[in-house]
């Protein structure tokens, strides 16, 4: 059964952060679908590149994917922090150990403001961890790391680590290999 993803998208994102796992999944065979938690598809990423979503997020069954991904982004950060749909989900999908929950960079302060991250490790954009993230979570890590279902990344840098990271999570290594192989890694 072909699984799939949800990449969620607002106003204010780190493109990177959203396009890199978008394809790295898509290359692995993920269905991915683009939310966006705007009033509209095209969402202004933080550069200002327009990026154009699949559906709105009232009008897909969030849990019906097997990962929701969060990229970051400050602004990002913020409108996917104000969407409430959004939030439900997210608890519902952390406390599944068969679904991903997945942030990078600043996103992962949603987590630990949700309190998902509690008895867990998590990493994000350094300083964003600063009184959001409960003791003993925050791991310095720049890349991908995975706690369970909760997989993190640090940065834009990061953004193909935080990609694979998550495809290994729903499809394994082998087709990490594969995808990286295809991609000349």
């Amino acid at each position: 059964m072909t699984k799939t993803a949800a990449v969620f998208l607002g106003d204010g994102c780190e493109p990177t952060e959203a396009v890199a796992p978008i394809d790295i999944l898509t290359r692995g065979s993920v269905a991915v679908t683009c939310v966006s938690v705007m009033p509209t598809l095209e969402v202004k990423s933080a550069y200002g590149t327009t990026l154009c979503a699949d559906a709105l997020v009232g009008s897909v069954d969030l849990g019906s994917f097997d990962a929701l991904v969060l990229p970051g982004g400050m602004g990002g950060f913020e409108n996917l922090s104000a969407c409430e749909a959004l939030c439900a989900e997210l608890r519902a999908a952390a406390a599944n150990e068969q679904r991903i929950v997945a942030a990078i960079c600043a996103a992962p302060m949603l987590l630990a403001n949700l309190g998902l991250l509690e008895g867990r490790t998590a990493t994000c954009y350094p300083g964003c961890e600063e009184g959001t993230f409960p003791a003993g979570a925050y791991q310095h890590v720049i890349g991908a790391h995975r706690s369970g279902n909760i997989v993190t990344a640090s940065g834009p840098g990061q953004a193909y680590d935080f990609g694979f990271a998550i495809l290994e999570a729903l499809e394994g290594a082998e087709t990490v290999a594969r995808v990286k192989a295809d991609m000349l890694l």
